[in-house]
Order: C-alpha cells, then sequence, then structure tokens
C-alpha cells in the first residue's frame, strides 16, 4: 500500500465531485490473511493475501451508484468516479437515498477503549503451523477418533477508512487469531464429525490447540451410534453452540429493509412481548475485544448501546439512514458496507439475559426431548415465522442424555418458540452474540 487509505479516499472523493457527483462517499480497506492447514501432522496448505480494496458511492439528485476496485492508480480512481456518475444517472430517483447531515456524524470516539487491534507482531507461519498440529494430536490422542479431516490455524489484519462529503472522515484497525479442528470417528455409514475452534482480536485470548482438539475429538466420538429420535411433540434444549441462530432470527425479523418492504413475520410488532418479561437483548457495539464493536457505523453515525428487547417488549428496528427515511424514524447507527455495495442495516454485538439454571438443570427439568447441538439447513417463511431445521444431537429421558440422534427435523413457530424460551446461564461472555443455551417447550420432532 504506497497511499494512506486517508489519503486514497479523499482522492475518490475529489474525482467523483470533478465527474459531477452532487455528494459522494468513499471506503478503502487493506488487509493481509493468513491461513495453514495440517493434515497427517503435515503441513497440507498455506495460504496469504495481501490488498486494498476501495469503493465509491456517487449521489446524483436522489439517483446512487456504487462502484469499487483493488487498483488504487490515480487514472483508476478518476476512471471509477466517471463511471458511478455515468450508472448514477441511469438509476432509478430514490427519495430516502443520501448522506448523513453533518449534525448527526460521529465525533471524538475512543479508539483505544474498544481494542479492536492487537498490537503483537503477526505471527510466523511456522508458529500457526505448530498450533494446527498441536490441536490435530490432541484430537488423535482421544481413544475412537479415526482421522482429523483439517486442522487450521490463520491470522488476519484490516484497516478501513470512510470518507464522505459531508464532512466524516474516519478509520480503524482489526486483527483476529483463529484456530480450528474437525475430527471424524467411526467408519463406513457410521461415521461421524465434529468440531470446535475459537477466534480472538488478541492473539493471548486464543484457547489452547490442544482444548480445540480435544473438545473436538470428544464431541465427535459422542456422535458414535447415533439414530432418528421418535416422532411427537416434545421440549427441545438449544446448546450453546448454536442457540444463538434463534435470536438471529429475530433480529433478522427486526431488520429495518425487512420492516420498511414489508417482509418481516415481526412486522406490526414494536411495543408488543416478543420475549418472556423477564429476558432483555442488549445491543453494545463498545465492548471491547469483540468482533461486532465499531465507534462508527458506514454512514459515520454513532453507534451506541441500546435495549433492543426490554424486559420482553421489542424497543424498535434496526436501521440505516435509508430505512429510517422510509419509516420515519431516527437511524440507530447500524449501517454495515463493504465496498462493493451501498450501507445496509445489521445489528452489532448484542446479549440476552442469562438465566439461573444450568444446562444440567433444564436438561432435568425437561424431562423427556431433545439436546440440539447442531443444525443444517434452514426453511425459515420471512413473513409467519414458520421455522424448520434438520437438527442432531442426543435424546434425553428423566433428565438424562440417552443416545445421540441424526436425521430429524425440528418444527414451529418462531413467535410462540421465543416467548416460551427458558435460558441456561452457560453463554461465552467473549463472543460477538453472547446467548447461552435456550429451552423451547413443545416443539414438532420428526424423526423415527
Amino acid at each position: 500500500m504506497t497511499q494512506s487509505l486517508d489519503t486514497l479516499t479523499h482522492a475518490l472523493l475529489q474525482a467523483a465531485q470533478k465527474a459531477g457527483a452532487d455528494a459522494a462517499d468513499a471506503m478503502a480497506v487493506a488487509s493481509t490473511s493468513i491461513s495453514i492447514d495440517v493434515r497427517h501432522g503435515a503441513l497440507e496448505q498455506a495460504e496469504r493475501s495481501e490488498g486494498t480494496d476501495i469503493g465509491l458511492r456517487v449521489f446524483v439528485g436522489q439517483r446512487q451508484a456504487n462502484v469499487s476496485s483493488s487498483d488504487t492508480r490515480p487514472e483508476t480512481l478518476a476512471a471509477m468516479a466517471e463511471r458511478a456518475v455515468a450508472m448514477a444517472r441511469e438509476a432509478p430517483e430514490d427519495a430516502f437515498i443520501g448522506l448523513a447531515d453533518p449534525s448527526q456524524l460521529a465525533r471524538d470516539w475512543d479508539l483505544d477503549a474498544l481494542e479492536l487491534s492487537d498490537a503483537t507482531p503477526e505471527p510466523d507461519p511456522a508458529a500457526l503451523e505448530e498450533d494446527a498440529r498441536r490441536a490435530e494430536a490432541a484430537a488423535l490422542a482421544v481413544t475412537g477418533v479415526t482421522q482429523v479431516q483439517s486442522a487450521s490455524a490463520g491470522y488476519g489484519r484490516s484497516q478501513v477508512h470512510l470518507a464522505a462529503t459531508n464532512g466524516f472522515s474516519g478509520g480503524y484497525s482489526r486483527t483476529d487469531r483463529a484456530l480450528g479442528c474437525v475430527a471424524i470417528a467411526g467408519t463406513g455409514s457410521g461415521m461421524e464429525r465434529d468440531h470446535d475452534g475459537d477466534m480472538r482480536t488478541f492473539q493471548s485470548d486464543l484457547r489452547s490447540p490442544e482444548d480445540i482438539g480435544t473438545t473436538a475429538a470428544t464431541r465427535t466420538v459422542e456422535r458414535i451410534g447415533a439414530r432418528k429420535p421418535k416422532t411427537g411433540s416434545f421440549p427441545v434444549l438449544f446448546d450453546e453452540r448454536i442457540s444463538s441462530s434463534l435470536i438471529g432470527h429475530l433480529l433478522a425479523a427486526i431488520n429495518g429493509t425487512s420492516i420498511a418492504r414489508g417482509s418481516s413475520w415481526l412486522l406490526g410488532a414494536l411495543g408488543q412481548q416478543v420475549l418472556p418479561t423477564s429476558l432483555s437483548i442488549t445491543e453494545d457495539p463498545h465492548r471491547p475485544r469483540t468482533s461486532g464493536s465499531r465507534p462508527f457505523d458506514a454512514e459515520g453515525l454513532p453507534t451506541q448501546r441500546r435495549q433492543i428487547v426490554d424486559d420482553g417488549i421489542l424497543t424498535g428496528w434496526t436501521l440505516d439512514l435509508a430505512s429510517a427515511r422510509k419509516l420515519g424514524m431516527l437511524p440507530t447507527g447500524n449501517a454495515a458496507r463493504g465496498t462493493s455495495a451501498p450501507p445496509a442495516p445489521s445489528c452489532w454485538n448484542i446479549a440476552l439475559t442469562q438465566g439461573t439454571a444450568t444446562r444440567d438443570d433444564l436438561l432435568r427439568d425437561m424431562g423427556t426431548g431433545l439436546l440440539v447441538t447442531s443444525m443444517i439447513g434452514a426453511t425459515i417463511n420471512p413473513n409467519t415465522g414458520d421455522y424448520s431445521r434438520g437438527a442432531a444431537g442426543f435424546w434425553v429421558e428423566n433428565g438424562q442424555l440417552q443416545y445421540p440422534v441424526n436425521e430429524c427435523t425440528i418444527a414451529g413457530n418462531l413467535r410462540d418458540m421465543l416467548l416460551g424460551l427458558t435460558p441456561a446461564n452457560d453463554a461465552r461472555p467473549y463472543l460477538s452474540r453472547v446467548v447461552p443455551s435456550l429451552l423451547v417447550e413443545g416443539m414438532t420432532l420428526a424423526g423415527a
């Protein structure tokens, strides 16, 4: 990268105005990533990528267009701007698009408090390879594991800068360090696999390779002998590994784009009860060392802590500028974007109120039912909230795990499911989505 991202974005803005744009915003992202895969104790694959991507959005009246490139030469910036303005002149008018008013823009943020980037030097590829090799060895040491499908370690660093003709200019850096392992047990048609992994902003927070490899292997061995469960109506306990998907469906339903289009099963639910009265969902984009944290959104608006659900009551939608204008509301600072497309609403870090019971307590209380530890596929009706997913996990009787199950389907309606949640107390606090195991009563199981 021969130019700073700040310089690149402002050069794009100048080119856009010279080409005839009434207003514009520009984004530049410089990234480095390393990925190492190990198999049978030897290096299988090593990849490293570096690059700078740029994106330009221009406005001509109430028309907009977006262009992107990985070429940062001055002549390319000029060509991008000319192309974007030409495209915008042919685009349909949209009364709700446009940059933020200068009075709405974020100012005086504290990047140090967010701890988005680890100052520790980039790890040597040999160190990443050793981590992956240790995870694989730990998995193979567990009795019953026949092979390790993959053991991988990775590192990434990115720098982002956003600038606009309304006067906004800001950027930040972000790092991540990851380690994962997928183990296989059994033979032939009885083969099973499971995984474990970890990703952290700071390398020092990453769990050990031995912990990850052993956990992946143990989970895999526990799945041996899986069979279909009974068919009927039973309680289902969503393990903490996958429980955040339920809350994710709620977050998708309150996305401003869906609400503005009238295509959400929570349309008209503002101010209504959507969770039990004891539960709240809090969004906090300022949690340190968390992947969903950021000082400002993709339109330069300040991010802020908010209660999405307060004691069971839905308090607001997730809005960028355009969706807020369509709905006659204020934006919530939730615009997200890449270099190749305009902003769209997205949630940042969220946390669901945890319960007082352990997962074992919920298993005991559910009596007979299903503990779900993994899911595949999804059929979610965005207008009605009807829910159907393939699932695997463990059959529970008398509050005790009996045998592993697979090839079953769980179904219900999200509105009813969410209103009947009972949370455990086992959420991992460092994740972007902090959601504990969740018990849902009376779901339909289709198995044997």
